[in-house]
């Protein structure tokens, strides 16, 4: 279980560095979905399925969905072809 555990934690901080480092806001999108996701492994493991589930559904789900269609309505399309 620790193993799971800690590639767990290091998708996560892998992830949320590729959040801060990404130029393209819907993979830095993609990428805050996998950190909700993989903190949802984690809560799987430390046995709070029921905060897994809720944090799957609304950190994955629902925030991703809404910031993908805002992002949509913006017409953003990435900070490097504003440059």
């Amino acid at each position: 279980m620790i193993w799971i555990a800690l590639i767990s934690a290091a998708v996560m901080l892998g992830a949320a560095i590729a959040v801060i480092t990404l130029r393209d806001f819907y993979s830095a999108l993609a990428a805050s979905t996998v950190v909700s996701l993989a903190l949802s492994v984690l809560f799987v493991v430390l046995r709070a399925p029921d905060v897994a589930l809720a944090e799957a559904a609304v950190g994955a789900g629902v925030s991703g969905v809404l910031f993908a269609l805002t992002l949509r309505r913006l017409g953003a399309k990435g900070a490097a072809e504003d440059e």
